[in-house]
């Protein structure tokens, strides 16, 4: 227990490099850690170091994985499934694809293209953007297993229920025609060489940083702020614990933004840190990573607005849910 609380605070914490940045910003700065100015610049150093390291191995190993699955050999996959157990697996396999709901809306269209259940696909949709590997130990980092494990769960659960609602709605009239007539080509899967993999994990690693870069300075720049700079009284007369409203809030905030979960991880921590319930936080990272304004729209030119909305209001309900679910038993995650 002892070595795996170690491996733990110094692999996924990286409490060395805490202590690295600590000793820099009060010996080559200057600064004491306890004033606004020296916690804020400590928190971004920090945490934006941490992010990127975990980020670049995580986003390669995931590649890596991905390899084994392109979009021909996912299709063949889920077409040996049918009902509730489809759904299953294509929610599981959104844990192995792209990191955004923009980038997981093209292969939507494939999936739906190929003449997989549109249920399935929905399935895969929302799981996609919500859980991966990257999630499950970039929130292990920041709080504990126990959050980031309980999150996988409620993000593949509302993903299964999410797409078995929408399959059993028979909405497939709503959806856009070009969509079936875009066919996929069936091809032979590529055998790769674990050169090829290698070299193609390395550059999703150069792609996705490239993308995702500005969204975490900016991220880690609002939770040094929040976390030094705004009062906690403040925080919490808005959206704090005690507040009935504060899941409705946070999920409401989330939906405008446009990031991902690397971007809104360090307002997170901030925010729990302000005391803000953890419920509420983890709806506001599911509004922003799910639901963002620019994928509704990307959406919306393969859906129409019934099915839009359809998608919409599930998925909204369900991390209203799980926020106040969260708030209401977070003592069995503290």
């Amino acid at each position: 227990m002892f070595i795996f609380e170690w491996l733990n605070n110094q692999l996924l914490k990286m409490q060395w490099l805490y202590d690295l940045v600590e000793l820099l910003v009060e010996n080559v700065f200057g600064l004491d850690m306890e004033s606004r100015l020296g916690g804020s610049i400590h928190f971004f150093i920090y945490d934006v170091i941490k992010i990127f390291i975990l980020l670049g191995f995580l986003i390669f190993l995931v590649s890596y994985i991905q390899s084994f699955f392109p979009p021909e050999r996912t299709k063949k996959i889920l077409g040996n499934y049918k009902g509730i157990s489809a759904n299953i697996l294509g929610a599981l396999l959104g844990t192995i694809t792209p990191f955004c709901s923009c980038s997981s809306i093209p292969l939507f269209i494939g999936f739906t293209s190929a003449g997989l259940p549109l249920g399935v696909t929905f399935s895969f949709l929302i799981s996609s953007p919500f859980v991966d590997l990257a999630s499950v130990i970039l929130l292990a980092s920041i709080f504990n297993w126990k959050i980031a494990i309980a999150y996988v769960v409620v993000g593949l659960v509302l993903a299964v229920v999410g797409g078995t609602i929408i399959g059993k709605s028979k909405l497939e009239k709503y959806v856009e025609p070009f969509v079936y007539s875009n066919k996929l080509v069936d091809l032979d899967e590529e055998k790769l060489t674990r050169r090829d993999r290698l070299k193609y994990a390395v550059g999703q690693v150069w792609e996705i940083v490239k993308k995702v870069w500005l969204y975490i300075l900016i991220g880690v720049g609002i939770g040094a702020a929040i976390h030094n700079w705004i009062p906690q009284d403040i925080i919490a007369a808005i959206v704090g614990a005690d507040k009935w409203y504060s899941v409705l809030v946070a999920t409401a905030v989330g939906i405008p933004m446009y990031a991902d979960i690397f971007g809104t991880l360090p307002i997170a921590e901030a925010l729990v840190g302000k005391g803000v319930g953890i419920g509420t936080v983890l709806a506001f990272m599911m509004g922003v990573t799910a639901l963002s304004l620019p994928s509704l729209i990307m959406l919306k030119r393969v859906v129409k607005p019934k099915l839009l909305g359809i998608f919409f209001g599930i998925v909204s309900v369900g991390i209203i849910i799980i926020g106040y679910l969260f708030n209401a038993f977070a003592y069995l995650f503290i």
